[in-house]
């Protein structure tokens, strides 16, 4: 092999860091007379010069991997941005996007943990642990002479293998509701402190599960999350209803209404003006009158139709009406409303117009023309909430909700920032469970369980190539290592026990974060979500094999010599 690698070289037939080592150390013309020493000095050059080109590659990863494993439990990361802004974060995916990366490699890596975000919901921060312990342990190779091409190869065949374990280990179950917190439960404690976790968690659950529709994928937009900075973290809530961030127009309306009707439209009750350049000319006072007053009687047309419309459904009886319109509606038309008894809220939002209907039922109209009581929803209760100068509309008790809205509550923006970004994921992790119909055992077993099936596979792969198999197994066990160390136990003793359980028992064992011993992951009820852990093999292995197969880095732009 070396004859052969000192003749491609000494033809200057290779490009790169190859051709730079061919005029490091020239041949002689004709290659047979070249000395053994010789080609051997050459190939020990060229492991060295490719070594050194991977370096930068390899440190990117693993600097990268330390800023998101150094995560030990409730200690967070402050980000400070350019105009002085603080945030306080755990979430990998929030700490990816927030921080400034330069390192071409380091940034590679952070785009691929957003995309695990964007299709899964989670998994950030094992993706970059993974890839960073991958090319750690493949320097360890090819600083002896190990070929990268070699170690991909030995790679892919240790992701295939990885694979069919995932599939043989992951268990099938119907998603019930205990089993969906189990799932949440384990997401969210990884972004906030246990006890808000808790109670984020049958939260999470309870509002997935109410806007689930049969046969149907699930819209997680139909989940408002709404932020209110008052009392504490713990005082989040579910409301089987919406709450609108913004109150009723009118001195006289009703503060809180019970039992009522709700008419969701999209209807300009305000004088508006046209949508072409136009003007109107009168001769006198009195035909502008007229003109105003036909202005007038065309907006009071359409309010009348709605008070009428109250007036049949509601007739003598105490319950209430309620309106919720897009457009805008003009003082004129709340006076009128207001003196029938009718609470009317303007400038709703878009995106709530469709959680309206599907929280308190009925149809959003987008004409007065054809009122009937069949499209009204209904609610229970619908109050005003005052909070310093904001006012929230909060509609409850509404019959069958297709619709929620979380409340996170929070004495600073920062906390509400923090948990808005774990309820994301929790719902994610839901959604994921119950789509997938499956669950995989959590606290690092997996990872164990495939490194311990891969060093078993390793004899059946021919060639240097094992080799790959064997960093890839290697690689895999930095989970359970940083859930000890994280937890204050030593990782190398806690890995240890924890193979040599799994080895004994033949069951998929975690790390306790409690004691530090060994556990039956699915008994303690710690699950994670099967898509993320098949996303996570998949992408973590062409990413690495990609930057392993780099030997130059080089910056782009303009040439000078394009001319």
């Amino acid at each position: 092999m070396g004859a052969k690698l000192g003749a491609i070289c000494a033809r200057g037939v290779c490009k790169g860091p190859w051709q730079e080592l061919s005029s490091q150390a020239p041949l002689k013309e004709n290659c047979q007379l070249a000395s053994i020493s010789e080609l051997k000095a050459l190939k020990t050059q060229m492991f060295h010069r490719i070594g050194a080109g991977l370096r930068p590659d390899t440190c990117g990863g693993a600097g990268e991997r330390g800023v998101c494993a150094d995560d030990p439990p409730h200690v967070a990361r402050r980000l400070v941005s350019g105009a002085g802004d603080i945030k306080l974060t755990k979430d990998g995916n929030v700490l990816l996007q927030e921080m400034q990366i330069q390192h071409p490699t380091a940034s590679l890596i952070a785009k691929v943990a957003t995309a695990q975000d964007d299709i899964t919901g989670d998994g950030t921060t094992s993706n970059v642990l993974i890839i960073g312990e991958l090319l750690k342990q493949a320097d360890l190779y090819i600083s002896e002479g190990l070929h990268p091409r070699i170690v991909a190869e030995g790679f892919e065949i240790a992701k295939e293998k990885a694979l069919e374990v995932l599939e043989q280990v992951k268990v099938t179950k119907e998603m019930d509701r205990e089993t969906l917190i189990d799932v949440a439960r384990t997401s969210l404690r990884t972004k906030v402190h246990k006890e808000l976790a808790d109670i984020l968690t049958e939260a999470v659950v309870d509002s997935v599960l109410t806007v689930r529709k049969p046969d149907e994928p699930i819209d997680l937009h139909m989940v408002e999350i709404m932020e209110m900075k008052h009392k504490s973290e713990t005082d989040t809530t579910l409301i089987r209803g919406l709450v609108l961030d913004h109150g009723a127009r009118h001195p006289d309306m009703k503060k809180r209404v019970e039992d009522a009707y709700v008419l969701t439209c999209n209807v300009s009750l305000e004088y508006e003006k046209t949508e072409v350049s136009s003007g109107f000319f009168y001769k006198s006072a009195e035909e502008r009158e007229k003109l105003v007053k036909a202005e007038r009687k065309f907006i009071e047309d359409r309010v009348n139709k709605i008070i009428d419309l109250k007036r049949r459904v509601c007739g003598d009886s105490d319950k209430g009406f309620i309106v919720i319109n897009q457009k805008g509606i003009d003082p004129f038309s709340l006076d009128a409303l207001a003196k029938e008894g009718i609470v009317a809220l303007r400038r709703a939002k878009r995106r709530n117009m469709e959680r309206l209907t599907l929280a308190c039922g009925g149809t959003a109209m987008n004409s007065v023309e054809d009122l009937t009581p069949d499209c009204l929803g209904h609610a229970g209760l619908v109050y005003e909430y005052t909070l310093g100068e904001e006012k929230y509309t909060f509609i409850e008790k509404c019959d069958n909700p297709r619709s929620v809205t979380l409340l996170i509550r929070g004495p600073n923006k920062h906390t509400l920032t923090q948990i808005k970004d774990a309820v994301r994921d929790g719902l994610r992790a839901v959604k994921n469970a119950i789509e997938d119909g499956c669950v995989v055992p959590g606290a690092g077993a997996l990872e164990v369980a495939v490194a311990n099936a891969l060093v078993k596979h390793k004899p059946n792969v021919k060639g240097r190539a094992q080799l790959g198999v064997q960093a890839f197994a290697d690689a895999l066990l930095i989970i359970p290592k940083v859930l000890a160390q994280n937890s204050g136990y030593d990782p190398q003793e806690t890995l240890v026990k924890v193979q040599t359980e799994h080895a004994e028992s033949g069951q998929l064992t975690g790390v306790d974060l409690n004691t530090g011993e060994p556990m039956v992951a699915a008994a303690a009820g710690i699950w994670d979500n099967y898509n993320v852990k098949k996303q996570l093999l998949h992408s973590c292995t062409v990413i690495a094999s990609n930057i392993l197969l780099v030997d130059e880095i080089m910056r782009a732009g303009m040439s000078s010599l394009k001319g």
